[in-house]
């Protein structure tokens, strides 16, 4: 997987309200093309219809097609999790920060396709169970394994904590700060220590329970917040007697859906929720704007210099590290198939259109004295090289190059004893939450 953000589209079933309404689906699809066709003209019937006076074409890394159940060209929760999922996995065991967010207007198939239903799960949990799959899958005593999982909402521009709930009320309180290092981060938000698939999708549920939503027109279970699910998963091993570390944060977002208060019947606390939801959204936009057309212009060999406005919304600092920061990251657009929500889905599209554009610059998370100790022994290795090469009396065991030497040997060794210890503690420790469990 490249650095660029991948795109993907997925157009739902249409909704009862639109089936009692007679609207005609207006969209069509390939594996990688999406044909938008303006209700004003011919209208289209199917899913893969051919092309017609006023339509709109985009091209994504993915297209879904999740509208009509008995069309050959239909879409599972298989068929996302294979594509999407799968890079996903592959880029946290290499070490990879990785994110994957759902966008789309109020009622697309957001939480559906992320979060799924018991019997069908969608990508988040499939996720979970591919990520334990992963380490179960293990078979060298040498290597271990370390997951943790913190639940996060944005709820009118604060932030609160899911899984640090008191009397099913959550509060909205928790403040964001930026490290140079780490980026921006959510001071005391708590991070969970989970040993086995279960224990994951424990968390995940309690989060969802508490997770703020209402009911609107377009919507009955309609999200109120934008909710961050993060997998911190910790790889490490002995390889060759030499420590390996890596550590991948996967950040899995269930944006709440743009809405028009007209079409949601939105008033009183619905409609100022609904404000500060497209407020954010329009943020992200611009964010995603700026880092596509930063992209274009590093692409073109220019040096201009492009403001990115992370700081408009608590949303978008928090994503900094997922667009235009260190990861790999997926967007999946759903889109409502319906011409009544045409000017919606033509948005969304234009939306995703632009985040294609988006190129990160995603680094393996190595811990810092690992890498220090791999240094040292490959110091050591040419100095030990540079002695055997040399006969010169200043290179002599009593010379400045032996005494290097063994300085940064017993230096490498000191760093590797303690880097096992460390890591030994943290291995009996998440055992003993599993026995807990």
């Amino acid at each position: 997987m490249s650095n660029a953000v991948k795109v993907a589209v997925r157009a739902r079933p249409l909704s009862d309200r639109e089936i009692k309404t007679d609207s005609k689906i207006t969209l069509s699809m390939t594996s990688s093309t999406v044909r938008l066709h303006d209700p004003k003209g011919r209208a289209s019937t199917g899913g893969a219809g051919p092309v017609v006076q006023g339509t709109k074409s985009f091209t994504y890394d993915y297209c879904y097609w999740s509208t009509q159940h008995h069309d050959c060209n239909f879409a599972s929760q298989d068929k996302v999790f294979a594509d999407l999922g799968t890079l996903l996995v592959e880029n946290a065991v290499k070490g990879y920060n990785a994110s994957a967010m759902a966008y789309g207007q109020t009622g697309s198939g957001k939480t559906y396709t992320m979060m799924g239903t018991e019997a069908d799960p969608g990508l988040v949990p499939r996720l979970c169970q591919a990520l334990f799959d992963h380490i179960n899958a293990n078979q060298d005593p040498k290597v271990s394994f370390r997951t943790e999982v913190s639940y996060m909402e944005i709820y009118n521009e604060h932030v609160g904590d899911l899984l640090a709930v008191s009397g099913k009320k959550i509060q909205h309180n928790l403040r964001v700060r930026e490290d140079p290092r780490r980026g921006p981060y959510v001071q005391g938000l708590s991070s969970h220590v989970v040993s086995d698939q279960n224990a994951m999708l424990d968390r995940m549920a309690v989060g969802n329970a508490v997770r703020t939503t209402a009911s609107t027109l377009m919507n009955d279970t309609s999200s109120r917040s934008h909710a961050i699910f993060t997998i911190k998963f910790t790889n490490a091993c002995f390889s060759a007697d030499r420590p390996q570390e890596t550590t991948s944060r996967i950040n899995l977002v269930d944006l709440a859906g743009s809405e028009r208060a007209k079409a949601t019947g939105a008033t009183g606390t619905r409609l100022k929720e609904g404000s500060q939801i497209n407020k954010s959204l329009v943020a992200l936009g611009n964010v995603i704007s700026a880092l596509a057309h930063k992209s274009q212009t590093e692409a073109a060999g220019k040096s201009k210099k492009t403001f990115t406005p992370y700081r408009d919304s608590m949303l978008t600092w928090l994503l900094k590290d997922s667009l235009g920061g260190n990861s790999r990251t997926i967007m999946v657009a759903t889109v409502s198939p319906a011409e009544c929500n045409y000017s919606e889905t033509l948005s969304t599209l234009r939306y995703a259109s632009r985040a294609k554009d988006i190129v990160n610059k995603a680094v393996v998370n190595e811990d810092a004295n690992v890498r220090l100790i791999r240094e040292l022994r490959a110091e050591i290795a040419r100095l030990k090289a540079l002695l055997v090469a040399s006969p010169n009396a200043a290179l002599s065991p009593n010379g400045v190059v032996s005494q290097e030497l063994a300085k940064n040997e017993r230096l490498a060794e000191q760093l590797t004893q303690q880097w096992a210890g460390r890591w030994e503690e943290i291995r009996q420790l998440s055992q003993y939450v599993g026995e807990r469990r």
